[in-house]
């Protein structure tokens, strides 16, 4: 069994589509399913079904899912501390890194910045990669931002940088009135993108009759959700994009209840690695240049 297979594993659950997937992991399609296959081989039995509404997990997948996560990110954690003890950690580079940013803006993002070394890349919750920073075991942060959303790092100790942005649009699967009293499916408490949410609809005058129905603490399973027409989401435009051009899902609301965000890239400000160092000042003229243009 090898490290990727689960990681192309992840991949397929975030994406819910093979070819998005593929795209995602930097492999053809045809590969990147072979792959998958070599997975339900070692597991012994199938993960995934494809169904009208895409890719979906089935039993077996779900429950393979729960612990996937956590695992690849103790393997990258594990390889971190034997560099580590090896005086080869400066070569490495480990960025955290909410998983709707892991599987859209980040891989194109890092590959622009032509960086020497490794990348561990940790891919979980805004809370989660809040805490890995502050342990000390992230080097960086990339996440959504929004001035309305309180920051938990504090300001004395960590820096930020504008690498990108964003939209948090509201969506559903077409054919819903959003004028009717509608479920809303709702980010939890570790998400940044609910904390933003929650701090937008604070100061609508006209906030939209929604009624919670669905808590979850990833884009990718509101993602999902909403386009199997159980209710109304807010995603970061960059995931839903390719769903709304096709039709699976529709914009919905006034143009007030679409949210601006930016993508942030966040550092210590005490003396990094060499690797981290460079993507820290790679990325900022990257910003720069973007701004100037």
């Amino acid at each position: 069994m090898e490290l990727t297979w689960l990681e192309d594993f992840l991949a397929l659950a975030e994406h819910r589509n093979f070819s998005r997937a593929a795209e995602a992991r930097h492999v053809t399609q045809p590969a990147f399913s072979r792959r998958i296959q070599s997975l339900e081989q070692w597991v012994g039995t199938t993960l995934v079904l494809r169904t009208p509404q895409g890719v979906q997990l089935n039993a077996a997948g779900t429950a393979l899912h729960a612990g996937v996560a956590e695992l690849v990110r103790d393997l990258h954690q594990l390889r971190r501390i034997a560099l580590r003890a090896a005086g080869r950690e400066g070569a490495a580079l480990s960025i955290a890194a909410t998983h709707a940013l892991s599987f859209t803006f980040l891989p194109g993002w890092i590959r622009g910045l032509e960086l020497p070394g490794t990348l561990t890349l940790l891919s979980d919750t805004m809370a989660a990669c809040e805490a890995l920073l502050l342990a000390g075991d992230a080097d960086l942060l990339l996440g959504h931002a929004h001035p309305d959303m309180p920051s938990r790092l504090p300001a004395d100790g960590f820096a930020s940088l504008v690498v990108g942005r964003d939209v948090l649009v509201p969506v559903m699967a077409p054919g819903g009135s959003f004028d009717a009293p509608l479920p809303l499916l709702a980010y939890s408490e570790a998400s940044g993108l609910g904390r933003i949410l929650r701090a937008a609809r604070a100061g609508w005058s006209d906030a939209p009759r929604l009624e919670a129905s669905v808590t979850a603490p990833l884009a990718a399973t509101l993602h999902s959700l909403a386009r199997q027409g159980q209710g109304v989401a807010w995603l970061p435009r960059s995931l839903a994009a390719e769903d709304l051009t096709h039709g699976q899902l529709v914009g919905v609301g006034e143009a007030h209840h679409a949210i601006p965000l930016e993508i942030t890239l966040i550092r210590p400000r005490r003396r990094l690695s060499a690797t981290a160092e460079a993507c820290w000042e790679r990325a900022s003229a990257q910003s720069f240049r973007s701004a100037a243009t």
